[in-house]
């Protein structure tokens, strides 16, 4: 292609977006204008070939990077084989898929039921939980994102529940945060120790026999990359068994590798009853996601029908996706690589940047999951403010690299397949910028 055609189809391609294309937590008079054409890795690139580091796998999605050969393969072999069939079947990819994912998951987990993506996972946990306890409550926190489904967007603890508040049933509480603790803590224990209690308080105060369910990020993305501290997810797990709770623990953003394990809750002391999953499954190259279910709660319906269903649940093309993409990152020791990049470049190099700008008031994460908390004031922690922000993530697009930003935060979150000195050329970027803000 010429130069100028190139030039010409990123011209088009933002005309046609900006006329025909509704986009999702936006005001639509200020279309996107990044265009992006193809990728590979943990590179993207517009139709002219301008090339940006994607630090932002995309949504948190794109765990094995993008394009990699062994998913696109197995995605292209099943649509050659059978493109699409519906749920009431057997498929062998179907089957190869849960299999994986079950192969993983705690012993005494052995049914998968598939959905389109991480909202409809956390919905149809929801409906399992309801029906197997006969109770209605979920209780989630407010630093929490579950989707932008009924039950899901409702559970969910940011702003974005306030506008959809149509579903029944939902409680909220303070999770632990030490940073920006609601319980005066100074240590992690004492912030685990406090949020458990304040937790015990809630279930008691809603009334234990009226709670179905504990819904919980294992570790909250989107709220902030907030890594549990010590003993406080096993505390969790102990007072749902004390009253007949539940716990459902959403590794929708953090399963999958993004901690450097396969699933998140695996450096935890704890087992739920119900996971779902979906994003780094298979990198999002098809949607899909699903809920890991218990024996016990899978045994409710061997004979009464499950009142729940989706067309494309189980869609051949995303289960190739799955097997190929999670065959690949067994293979090629991906998962074990992101713990690793995460340990011995990404913690060193954000550590180092926090020290030299005054801007980061904290930095937290693991693997290839992080955030930098920026701040207006180190002393008092008052959150840098959003306009800030804004600047900050146009200037590092304009420098080639794609940021994932929330509220005043830049999560640091590149696919698991990083390299260190992609972790280096990424921290120069944010250097450069971060070094224009003046706090």
């Amino acid at each position: 292609m010429t130069e100028n055609l190139t030039a010409d189809l990123d011209a088009l391609a933002r005309e046609l977006d900006a006329e025909h294309v509704f986009h999702s937590w936006s005001a639509q008079g200020s279309p996107p204008q990044l265009v992006v054409a193809s990728g590979r890795g943990t590179k993207v690139w517009d139709h002219s070939g301008r090339e940006y580091l994607d630090f932002s796998s995309q949504l948190v999605n794109v765990n094995i990077g993008h394009q990699h050969p062994a998913v696109v393969s197995a995605i292209r072999e099943q649509a050659e084989l059978l493109a699409t069939i519906g749920p009431p079947t057997v498929n062998l990819a179907r089957g190869e898929a849960a299999k994986r994912i079950t192969d993983r998951a705690p012993d005494g987990m052995n049914k998968v039921f598939f959905t389109n993506g991480g909202a409809d996972a956390n919905e149809n946990a929801i409906r399992m939980a309801r029906l197997h306890t006969g109770r209605d409550k979920v209780l989630s926190t407010y630093r929490s994102y579950h989707g932008n489904t009924g039950a899901a967007i409702v559970s969910t603890g940011d702003w974005r529940r306030i506008p959809n508040e149509f579903a029944r049933g939902h409680v909220h509480f303070f999770g632990p945060f030490l940073y920006r603790s609601e319980f005066w803590a100074t240590t992690p224990e004492e912030e685990s120790e406090r949020a458990l209690r304040h937790l015990r308080r809630v279930i008691e105060a809603e009334g234990p026999a009226s709670i179905a369910a504990v819904l919980l990020e294992t570790v909250p993305g989107t709220a902030g990359v907030l890594v549990p501290p010590p003993g406080y997810l096993a505390g969790v797990r102990e007072l749902c068994d004390r009253h007949g709770i539940l716990l459902i623990l959403d590794e929708v953003m953090c399963g999958f590798g993004r901690t450097g394990r396969w699933f998140a809750f695996d450096g935890y002391d704890v087992k739920p009853d119900l996971i779902s999953f979906a994003k780094g499954v298979n990198s999002g190259y098809v949607p899909v996601g699903g809920v890991v279910i218990s024996d016990e709660i899978a045994a409710d319906f061997d004979e009464q029908v499950f009142p729940g269903g989706l067309t494309y649940s189980g869609h051949p093309l995303a289960m190739a996706s799955i097997v190929g993409a999670l065959d690949a990152m067994e293979s090629e020791g991906i998962v074990d690589h992101a713990r690793r990049v995460g340990a011995e470049a990404i913690a060193p190099a954000l550590t180092e940047l926090a020290e030299k700008h005054a801007v980061i008031g904290e930095v937290r994460g693991e693997g290839v999951f992080w955030a930098l908390d920026l701040v207006a004031d180190a002393e008092t922690r008052e959150p840098l403010p959003a306009a800030e922000v804004g600047r900050i993530k146009g200037a590092l697009i304009e420098r080639g690299l794609l940021p994932f930003t929330a509220e005043n935060r830049i999560h640091v979150v590149p696919p698991c397949v990083v390299t260190a000195e992609e972790v280096e050329q990424a921290t120069a970027i944010y250097d450069e910028v971060l070094g224009t803000v003046a706090v």
